[in-house]
This record gives structure tokens, C-alpha cells and sequence, in this order.
């Protein structure tokens, strides 16, 4: 969802980003009223720009932030946006750290678990790892795919690097070495969206792709535990064009094994549950909603945060009531986040347009070229016996 409005969210606040600003605010009630507002057009450029082979100008990034995430601890927050910078932040206080320079645009980016690095996944395919204790040391290249990556993940033990790309495939690689393939987890049959590791399971992951699909799997074997067809759980009557979708998020809460699935293009959340015994997911509820949903995320302690294009709710918090996920009304952080985003309203807004199309230009495209073959090749052979015709009877 790069560029597009969308959510973070920690033990130690909430970020909602848009364009190329993003406000962070404490989820917990004893928080004051002070936010923390960034806005990445101010930040420090490059000293040059960079140069075609004839000296003119190549294109020059909008400043709009392609990918955002906090640490697992939640002491660090960082961001890419599209004049290829990574930029790190503390949140205890927030306090920007430093501005570095990476080497292509970024579509995703995690930190270790140990919170000493960041990983950052680009458009060439390839992992750049920066320092978080050394926070203006340059990118060490760990490893490289042939297409497009679109997500990036950590084992929680840091033993595991696991990457996603444009051509249907998840490979888990060593962290210390990863030219050591470990494993690749194939099955699905379009680009792999989002990729998961299980927190409090370690050794299952979590995948979504453009075939409407979401995947458990034993990634360390590479292999696949259960399938779940997502555009099956849809209205039977809905057309075949809207049954293609991706997924543009994966948030998981470790309280009860819950996970929240947030489709793109269209306003439903599918909340699964985990029964870790069996390895297995099981479907629970739909969350239909009557604006677009930007994006997701479980807090542990409050519940499922909910950002939406709509300026007079455009933040709802969902808790778990009799197995049940239901709205929360009455709530004073819900009620301080809401009415602040409704008064910075141009920023949230101003990321949303495109998103749409953030996954459409990634599925394969096929080009039926026998059929007009064929019906140029019967006109060369009607001209000749056409010919033919003319010389016996001239």
C-alpha cells in the first residue's frame, strides 16, 4: 500500500500515515495530548540529484512514505519513502535519529527481533540491512531475488530471513549466511502479498496473494498445512471480476490466536482463529464496513484498530466480546485519535489516491496471439488459391 493512507501500531503508540506525513500518538489512556507530527518534504535531501548518462535529470521521488513499521519492542519506528530514504525514529520520546540514503525504492521493511537492524526489501529484489545502534552507517546488501520483492520477515529468533516476490514465491534463507537456502514454500499461482511469522508459534507462517488465498505453512520444511480460499467466503452471487483481490494486510493478537485479514479494493476484514494444536485456521467473522478500509492492526492491550475513509470516524477500535469482535463507542483514546486525524484530515487523505490500483499492476498478463495468427494465416492461403484461380482461367 505504498503511498496510500495506512497504520501502525505498538506498545508504545499509534502511527497514522498519509502522503508523505504521518501523526503518532500513546494508545493508552494516561497519555497526554501531545502528538508527534513528521513531515518527510521537510527532511534533509540528497546534496545531489542523480544524473542520466547525458546529465539530465532522472525523476525525482515524490517524498511520499512507501513503507513504515515499529521495532518489536516499539522504542524505534522507521520509514522509506520515495526519494529513497530510510529514516529511523525513537518513540520514548520520539525523536528523529537519522536520514540515510538507500539504493532503490523500498516496498517493505522489519526490524530483527533483537532490535539491532533494519531490513529493507526493494524493487530490484534485493534485502539491504542497516544499523539501528550505528544510525548513520550505510546499507550492507544480504541477499537478492530475480524479480520484485514485495514483503520481508524475521523468525522471532533472528535465525530466519523470509522473503516474498512478484513470482509466487516465499524463500526462507539463514540470516547469518543468507546465500544458504533453507527452504522455499511454493503453491501459490500469483505474486505473494504478504508474508507473517506467527510470534507465539514460531515455526508456522502466515502468506496471501493475488489468488485470493491465505496459506499456513511449516516454513522451515516448506510445507504448506492449509489453504484457504478467501474469494469462496464471499457472496456466491458476487461477479468473477470482483472475486480477484489481494491482501494488503496480516495483523495478528497473540491474546486467543486471532488473525484479521484486510482485503484489497474492497471494504471486509475476515478475522481467523489459530487453533495451534491442530495447526489449523478456522473461519470466524466477516467485518463488512460502507467506506473503504485503509488498513489494520491488533494492539494487545486495546483491541483491533481500524483506519477508514471517512472524516468523521476515520478511526474505529473493535474489542473481542463472547467470541465475538464488536465496535467500541465509548472509548478516550479512540475519541482523541479521531478528533485529531479529523483536524489534520488533508494528510490522511492526501495518500489515498491510487490504492485501488496497488496490487492490479502486479498480476500476470496473457496475450492471445494464435488467434489473430490464424486468421492471417486462412487470408494468405484464400489469396492464394485466389491466385490460383486466375491462372487457369485467365
Amino acid at each position: 500500500m505504498a503511498g496510500s493512507a495506512a497504520l501502525d501500531v505498538s506498545r508504545n503508540g499509534l502511527v497514522v500515515r498519509g502522503g508523505s506525513r504521518f501523526l503518532a500518538t500513546g494508545t493508552d489512556c494516561s497519555d497526554d495530548d501531545n502528538f508527534f507530527t513528521y513531515d518527510c518534504s521537510k527532511a534533509e535531501k540528497k546534496a545531489q540529484e542523480d544524473k542520466g548518462e547525458e546529465g539530465q535529470t532522472l525523476y525525482k521521488g515524490s517524498d511520499n512514505i512507501l513503507a513504515s513499521t515499529f521495532s518489536r519492542s516499539g522504542n524505534y519506528f522507521a520509514l522509506t519513502d520515495d526519494n529513497k530514504r530510510l529514516i529511523l525514529f525513537s518513540t520514548k520520546p520520539w525523536k528523529c535519529l537519522s536520514i540515510r540514503t538507500v539504493v532503490r525504492r523500498c516496498t517493505a521493511l522489519t526490524f530483527t527481533a533483537t532490535d539491532e537492524k533494519i531490513l529493507v526489501a526493494d524493487k530490484s529484489g534485493d534485502v539491504y540491512s542497516f544499523s539501528v545502534l550505528a544510525p548513520f552507517q550505510g546499507g550492507k546488501l544480504e541477499l537478492g531475488h530475480l524479480s520484485m520483492l514485495l514483503d520481508v520477515a524475521m523468525s522471532p529468533d533472528d535465525r530466519y530471513i523470509l522473503t516474498a516476490d512478484r513470482d509466487e514465491k516465499i524463500r526462507v534463507s539463514l540470516f547469518a549466511a543468507p546465500h544458504n537456502i533453507e527452504s522455499f514454500c511454493l503453491g501459490h499461482t500469483e505474486f505473494v502479498s504478504r508474508i507473517f511469522v506467527v510470534p507465539n508459534h514460531p515455526d508456522l507462517l502466515l502468506s496471501t496473494s493475488g489468488d485470493c488465498t491465505l496459506r499456513l505453512w511449516e516454513y522451515k520444511i516448506g510445507k504448506e498445512l492449509q489453504c484457504c480460499h478467501l474469494n469462496k467466503l464471499r457472496n456466491p452471487e458476487t461477479t468473477q471480476c470482483e472475486k480477484i483481490f489481494a491482501v494488503s494486510r496480516i495483523t495478528y493478537c497473540c491474546r486467543e490466536n486471532y488473525i484479521a485479514i484486510l482485503c484489497d479494493c474492497i471494504p471486509v476484514i475476515y478475522i481467523f482463529q489459530l487453533d495451534d494444536t491442530k495447526k489449523q485456521l478456522i473461519y470466524k467473522q466477516q467485518l463488512t464496513f460502507n467506506y473503504r478500509v485503509w488498513d489494520i492492526a491488533f494492539e494487545e492491550t486495546q483491541g483491533l484498530w481500524i483506519l477508514q475513509e471517512c472524516r468523521e470516524m476515520p478511526v474505529l477500535l473493535y474489542h473481542l466480546e463472547n467470541g465475538q469482535w464488536q465496535p467500541v463507542s465509548k472509548n478516550e483514546v479512540l475519541k482523541k485519535i479521531s478528533n485529531n486525524l479529523h483536524e489534520n484530515w488533508t494528510m490522511v487523505e492526501g495518500g489515498s489516491p491510487g490504492m485501488d490500483d496497488s496490487f492490479s499492476s502486479l498480476y500476470k498478463t496473457t496475450f492471445d496471439n494464435m488467434t489473430n495468427y490464424l486468421k492471417k494465416k486462412e487470408e494468405r492461403v484464400q489469396q492464394q488459391l485466389e491466385k490460383k484461380k486466375r491462372r487457369k482461367n485467365p
